[in-house]
């Protein structure tokens, strides 16, 4: 039975996040999605320009180049599974976590993600990402407790084989909807 379709969408929730690898063979694979609880905003820009070629007194042709997303994540406080998996943090035998000069690991993950719409939610995977280290930052608690929160400056990059990004749509299957993060979703397109 078809969706309803959505009017309007509102509010973040279920931000995941799940490792991606490739190996030897060039084949992606993502580890189990894990939530990033207390999402407050995001907003990424799409990055890549257009390029017209001129003739006859006209644009005569018009190239596009899709190179992602860039923009932040604002987040209640950033998981430590996050800091030690994601961000390269290092435990210590005393359970403190340490940020060194010295790790130029980067990790890429895919992020999942949702907005609410007034029908149904519509559910997103960007495949390629990477983050930098959050701003520390805090304020004194004056005559009321007012929350701080942690941001995430986000790049998404196409993949290798060109994968930037999907979303669930006034189609997508209750099989793939439900379980959209128990696994990262790769798409099945027709014709490959």
């Amino acid at each position: 039975m078809p969706k309803k379709k959505n009017k309007v969408k509102f509010n973040l929730k279920n931000v995941h996040a799940a490792i991606l690898t490739q190996n030897d063979e060039g084949v992606y694979s993502y580890a189990t999605p894990l939530a990033i609880p207390g999402a407050v905003s995001m907003s990424l820009d799409a990055e890549g320009e257009a390029n017209p070629f001129y003739a006859d007194g006209i644009v005569y042709y018009r190239t596009t180049a899709n190179n992602g997303y860039s923009g932040d994540l604002e987040i209640a406080l950033i998981p430590e599974w996050f800091r030690t998996d994601i961000l390269k943090e290092i435990k210590d035998t005393n359970g403190v976590l340490v940020e060194r000069s010295d790790n130029t690991e980067t990790v890429y993950f895919a992020l999942l993600f949702e907005f609410d719409g007034d029908e149904h939610s519509t559910r997103h995977v960007l495949y390629n990402c990477t983050a930098a280290r959050p701003t520390i930052a805090s304020q004194t608690k004056e005559e009321s407790v007012e929350p701080v929160t942690e941001t995430l400056s986000l790049t998404a990059d196409p993949r290798d084989d060109g994968l930037v990004k999907s979303s669930t749509g006034d189609e997508t299957t209750d099989a793939v909807y439900t379980t959209w993060y128990e696994s990262v979703y790769v798409p099945v397109i027709a014709g490959d």
